[in-house]
C-alpha cells in the first residue's frame, strides 16, 4: 500500500474538540491533494478520540486517502484506520506492528537520527518521519533536523517513505522537496490558515513541480 501513495501533503490534524470543525477541515485538506492524513489529538479523551478517528477514517477513505492515527495503534486497528505512527514516547515499534498486522502501515519518528530510523526500519515500520527541520509553534523545544538526513537515508534505503516534519511552510518546504523527502508533515501552516484547500493545493503543486523539473 505504501508504495501506491504518490509523495505530497501529508496533513496532520491540530486539537480540535469539534468533530464538526476538524472534519471540515481535512475535508478541504483533501479537496486540495492531501496525500496522507494523521489523526492528532494530544487533548481529547478516549471517547472524543474514537469518535473523531472513526470520522476521519470514514471521510478519507471516500476519497481514496489513508487515514494513520498518531500514537495509539489499538485505536488504529479498531476504527479500521490505514495505520498509525509511533514518536519516540508511544511504545515499542515491534509491539505496534504486532497490533496492526502486516496490511497496515507503521510510521516511527526518529527526529535528527539516522539509528533511530534504522532500528525503527528493522523492528516493522514501513516509514520514517525526521524535524523538527524548521523552528516549530507544535514542539517549540524540539531538536533540529538537517536535509541531509533525507539524502543520506535515501542513499542507504532507497525505497523506504522519508516524511518531513517542524515548522514546514510553502516558503521553505521547496528545499525539503528537492532534497527528496515524500511527504510533507504539516499542521498549523495548513489548519490554522483561512483557506485549508488553497494552502493544501499549494503544497501539492511544490511536488508536482519538482517532478517536472526531474522529468
Amino acid at each position: 500500500m505504501l508504495g501506491s501513495v504518490a509523495r505530497g501533503l501529508y496533513a496532520i490534524t491540530h486539537d480540535e474538540r469539534d468533530t464538526g470543525k476538524l472534519v471540515a477541515a481535512v475535508e478541504a485538506a483533501l479537496r486540495g491533494g492531501a496525500a496522507i492524513v494523521q489523526y492528532r489529538n494530544k487533548t481529547a479523551d478516549a471517547a472524543t478520540r474514537r469518535a473523531q478517528a472513526a470520522a476521519l477514517v470514514a471521510c478519507c477513505k471516500s476519497r481514496g486517502v489513508p487515514l494513520i492515527v498518531n500514537d495509539d495503534a489499538s485505536l488504529a486497528v479498531e476504527v479500521d484506520a490505514d495505520g498509525a505512527h509511533l514518536g519516540a514516547q508511544d511504545g515499542e515499534v515491534a509491539s505496534a506492528r504486532r497490533i496492526l498486522g502486516p496490511r497496515r502501515w507503521l510510521g516511527a519518528s526518529c527526529y535528527n537520527r539516522l539509528e533511530l530510523a534504522d532500528s525503527a526500519l528493522e523492528a516493522g515500520a514501513d516509514y520514517v518521519a525526521f524535524g523538527s527541520f524548521f523552528a516549530s509553534a507544535t514542539k517549540p523545544g524540539a531538536q533540529r533536523a538537517s536535509p541531509d538526513l533525507i539524502a543520506a537515508i535515501k542513499r542507504q534505503r532507497p525505497h523506504v517513505g522519508v516524511a518531513a516534519i517542524g515548522g514546514i511552510t510553502l516558503a521553505n518546504g521547496p528545499s525539503l522537496v528537492a532534497a527528496g523527502v515524500d511527504w510533507l508533515c504539516v499542521i498549523s501552516a495548513l489548519f490554522e490558515a483561512a483557506d485549508i484547500e488553497a494552502v493544501a493545493q499549494g503544497f501539492s503543486r511544490l511536488f508536482a513541480t519538482a517532478s517536472q523539473r526531474s522529468s
